[in-house]
């Protein structure tokens, strides 16, 4: 019978994945790409571009960020992590960061893979769909237009007659004035 060897991971391994463990759990959105074909200074800018939504665009060992997943309890994205893996991590605004990835992919050779986004897992058309959606800012200062537009019409309603009633008393004073002056 064969002796199973049990081999035990080397140190700074445990460590690099904790590491990488603790990074990718302050985050709420993973977006997978492949950035086969970048230049150094085209991920620069990219980096630059992301920051602006506070999210973060870094390479990483696909077999330590298996782990590091299955480790915070994340749904299995072992798909995504194929190929040379640069991931866009997340903690607002996840549609607005894809948007700008899509952007940036029309004129390189940038590919979205699919995301993780609040424990769902998403394709690479999903991807192209949620980058549409419209940002949480614009959705809330739509639902602030919509919720503010009946209070001001009530207010421009309120002024209207305050306003006739205004210009109503100043035609009455002018009617007296000529009636008196005429008299």
């Amino acid at each position: 019978m064969a002796e199973q060897r049990v081999t035990k991971p080397q140190g700074y391994k445990v460590e690099a994945v904790g590491t990488l463990k603790e990074k990718l759990g302050g985050y709420k959105g993973y977006i997978f790409t492949d950035y086969r074909g970048l230049t150094v200074g085209q991920i620069t800018g990219l980096r630059s571009q992301l920051r602006k939504f506070d999210a973060e665009y870094r390479v990483m060992k696909n077999n330590f960020a298996k782990i590091a997943f299955r480790e915070l309890s994340q749904p299995d994205v072992a798909a995504y992590l194929l190929g040379p893996t640069a991931i866009a991590l997340t903690k607002d605004d996840a549609s607005q960061v894809a948007k700008s990835i899509l952007d940036f992919a029309r004129e390189t050779s940038v590919k979205i893979k699919g995301g993780l986004f609040d424990g769902q897992v998403f394709d690479n058309k999903q991807m192209e769909a949620f980058s549409r959606l419209p940002s949480r800012k614009e959705l809330i200062s739509s639902l602030m237009g919509t919720m503010k537009a009946p209070l001001q019409n009530l207010v421009y309603a309120m002024n209207g007659v305050t306003s006739k009633l205004v210009r109503t008393l100043a035609a009455v004073a002018d009617k007296k004035k000529q009636d008196d002056g005429a008299a």
